[in-house]
């Protein structure tokens, strides 16, 4: 009896991945639940898992293709009499004269639309699409010479890539003869873009061209907050098992205060119908070393300071170690984002489709300010609002933002919930 290993489900928004490693060969005996191959999103990177014990059939994807949800990976059949022979695996893919990545052909069922080998070699030298990016091609009546050579692993074309094309308008769109080839200076290096660092771009790109975003402005006094972080940090070590009090759990609970009574802020644009929502999954950004990540803690709207920092603590550590699961990086409502930590002193952050707002935090500098008609030096914050202005009016932008800086600057107030 075989069974299929397929792409599983890869979290909110995310439909393609691309086939990053296999970790077994055909024929090689595997372990129910034991990893077969690795995938790489655009957020992170998956392991799928062995469905059964058994024994590794074809591959039916090589390392480098992209994958749709669904796609049938390979299989694996029961006991060890049913081995498929090496020989059936495709072969390693090879480079052929015209630079064009030949595709591997194996025994069994094909899980996505593949180009024969003799279509390739027609095409010579015109951009070879991934099948997701043919597809819209297709539909859409767009030649891959139009669109010119693509992002992916040898210069194929992705859907990425064809979406941004057809975003183009119409008269800018280049013309079907290829482009003079850029001359790189010899002190100039040339990186392939990552997968992250492309779907980075293209996701913030569809966000500016899908939403009307604007950001509001103001400022927090950071003196109440750092004065209570002095005053109690060590016994709130003491209290929590050694988790420290930071900043980001005492801006996340003022979020959520001011969520809560502004809910258009916390919801989002669906077709002809706005969500709102009765709970906060807080989206925090981290960095880690493929790019910056955005974790969200479900339900933080029942957390307190101590439960929140250990979360944000466990998210950098998985983050840094690129440990981080697809639902952990899917499902928030609203997100807060701290350049503050690299020395930005004032940012525009861009929202988190498909939700409605973002919080920008921000370094810390001593300025001058006026209090109680003197002028006197404060260790200051510029905060940010980023938001979708066809869910969230104006008025209400600013007042969940000013709603915030009180609830920074006078803690007390979450506690009293006024």
């Amino acid at each position: 009896m075989s069974a299929e290993i397929k792409v599983p489900t890869l979290g909110e928004s995310v439909t393609t991945a691309t086939v990053a490693k296999w970790l077994k060969h055909p024929g090689d005996a595997v372990n129910e639940d034991e990893p077969l191959v690795e995938l790489e999103t655009d957020k992170v990177s998956v392991e799928v898992p062995a469905p059964q014990a058994g024994v590794l059939g074809p591959l039916l994807v090589p390392e480098g293709e992209e994958v749709e949800v669904g796609t049938v990976l390979s299989t694996i059949e029961a006991g060890s009499g049913a081995a498929p022979k090496p020989a059936a695996a495709p072969a390693p893919k090879k480079e052929t004269p015209t630079g064009v990545q030949a595709q591997p052909t194996a025994s069994g069922p094909v899980a996505r639309p593949a180009t024969p080998a003799s279509d390739i070699a027609a095409q010579g030298a015109a951009a070879v699409a991934f099948p997701a990016a043919r597809k819209i091609m297709a539909e859409q009546g767009v030649s891959p010479a139009q669109v010119g050579t693509g992002t992916g692993k040898d210069g194929r074309i992705t859907k990425g890539d064809v979406q941004s094309f057809l975003a183009q308008p119409r008269a800018a769109q280049p013309a079907a003869a290829p482009r003079p080839p850029r001359q790189d200076d010899p002190r100039e290096e040339r990186v392939k873009m990552t997968r992250l660092r492309r779907t980075i771009a293209r996701r913030l790109k569809d966000a500016q061209n899908t939403a009307a975003l604007l950001t509001t402005f103001n400022e927090v006094d950071m003196s109440g907050v750092m004065q209570m972080r002095a005053e109690y940090k060590d016994l709130f070590i003491k209290k929590h098992n050694g988790v420290k009090l930071g900043f980001m759990s005492i801006f996340s609970r003022a979020v959520i205060a001011a969520l809560q009574e502004f809910p258009a802020i916390n919801a989002e644009i669906d077709g002809d119908d706005v969500i709102y929502r009765e709970f906060v999954n807080l989206g925090i950004a981290v960095g880690g070393p493929n790019g910056l990540v955005v974790p969200v803690i479900r339900d933080a709207d029942k957390m307190g300071f101590a439960q929140i920092e250990s979360a944000i603590a466990g998210f950098g550590k998985k983050a840094r170690e690129g440990t981080l699961k697809i639902d952990e990086l899917s499902g928030g409502t609203f997100s807060i984002t701290n350049g503050g930590i690299y020395g930005s002193l004032m940012s525009t952050p861009i929202i988190n489709a498909p939700q409605s707002a973002i919080l920008g935090m921000h370094a810390i500098q001593d300025r001058p300010v006026a209090v109680n008609g003197q002028v006197v030096i404060r260790p200051m914050m510029y905060i940010a609002l980023t938001y979708d202005h066809r869910i969230v009016d104006g008025k209400e932008a600013v007042s969940f933002l000013v709603r915030v800086k009180q609830n920074v600057e006078d803690p007390r107030r979450l506690l009293l919930q006024v």
